[in-house]
């Protein structure tokens, strides 16, 4: 079981966490979610790897990429990938860790208001929804359905364990399952996360 995420984020005017809270926790510590050493995340990335319905995709977005753990997995699945984050720490660390991986970009985003347009076939939304306000995940939604052709796949992970974040992942989840625009083609609850695999109709 992962250690609790670190509570008593500050709330932008529209009630997600704020951009400056991310910056503060990997200013003060390099990896704060032991992404790059916890066996639970490891094991969380081995299944998020195996849920992908293709092989390989041509142009892949992953929303929070945070330091590139991820990221660097997903690389030898896609010809392109573009990992965004709110963090310039962040990504800093993602930029070092996927050095050497020409078709690997990273770019400092907030969403939902700055979530690239696309055209992508693959969007992996990672363990930030949650970190969103209803309206804004309303928007996120909106624009993830502009920026995934048809037929394209989003995949959902986030933790399901105990927050004071705005939303919980299962509110993340069933937001994007009740949505008409996508359709679900798989997905299972482990002791500690959920992941749900969408197609964009």
């Amino acid at each position: 079981m992962p250690d609790p995420p670190p509570t008593g984020p500050h709330r932008t005017p529209t009630g997600s966490v704020a951009p400056g809270y991310f910056d503060r926790l990997y200013l003060d510590q390099a990896d704060p979610w032991d992404y790059a050493t916890s066996p639970y995340e490891a094991a969380k990335y081995a299944a998020t790897l195996v849920a992908l319905p293709r092989v390989r995709y041509r142009r892949a977005v992953e929303l929070g990429c945070s330091i590139g753990v991820l990221t660097r997995h997903l690389a030898s699945r896609a010809d392109a990938l573009l990992g965004v984050d709110v963090s310039d720490a962040a990504l800093d660390q993602g930029r070092q860790r996927c050095a050497g991986l020409g078709h690997v970009t990273f770019e400092r985003r907030t969403l939902p208001a700055e979530t690239p347009g696309g055209p992508f076939d693959l969007a992996v939304l990672s363990e930030v929804g949650y970190y969103l306000s209803r309206p804004d995940l309303d928007a996120l939604a909106d624009r993830l359905a502009a920026a995934v052709v048809p037929g394209g796949h989003l995949l959902l992970v986030h933790w399901t364990g105990p927050t004071d974040y705005p939303q919980t992942a299962d509110d993340v989840h069933a937001r994007f399952l009740a949505d008409a625009r996508w359709q679900r083609l798989d997905g299972h609850r482990a002791p500690d996360y959920r992941l749900d695999v969408v197609a964009r109709l």
